[in-house]
């Protein structure tokens, strides 16, 4: 058994987005050798996520595929956009003062509670099968990084790895 791995360094925007990495999928597969076994996209951003979901040919006018809109659309009756301080119970006072202290952060960007509950409820990874030495995803499957804190711009990193024979 053989285990690769590779990580996608992602800019999102200060909104909600999602970001097709399948072909980087398909590529560290195709690179590894493995003809069979599993490739396992992750992130360790808690405010983000990974799901596997059918191609959106349709966009809205930000390139949002609008499949993963109305995804966004719907989660966000389960956990509002979190728009002003108290909204929800986190974050609390000394999450901001720690946040302001020890990483210089601003009170402001406290403000994604519901990037977090949405990626507890979404899950930050996915497993995929592969199979003769391509990644199984139906036949119109892709792999999505999503970012879903909204306060600010980012840099975001998307963990790849790829075991198998």
């Amino acid at each position: 058994m053989s285990a690769h791995h590779a990580s996608v360094q992602i800019e999102t925007p200060a909104r909600q987005e999602f970001f097709d990495i399948t072909s980087r999928v398909e590529e560290l597969v195709a690179e590894s050798g493995v003809r069979n076994g599993i490739a396992v996209a992750y992130s360790a951003h808690t405010s983000c996520c990974v799901l596997l979901q059918e191609e959106s040919e349709d966009v809205t006018y930000y390139g949002t595929q609008l499949l993963l809109q109305d995804t966004l659309n719907v989660l966000a009756k389960i956990a509002p956009p979190t728009r002003h301080e108290g909204q929800y119970l986190h974050p609390g006072p000394i999450h901001i003062r720690n946040a302001g202290e020890l990483r210089d952060e601003l009170p402001e960007w406290g403000l994604n509670t519901d990037g977090h509950i949405l990626s507890s409820i979404l899950g930050r990874s996915e497993v995929m099968p592969v199979v003769d030495g391509a990644p199984l995803l139906g036949e119109f499957g892709r792999v999505y990084f999503g970012d879903l804190d909204s306060v600010r711009p980012r840099t975001r990193t998307v963990h790849l790895h790829v075991m198998g024979d």
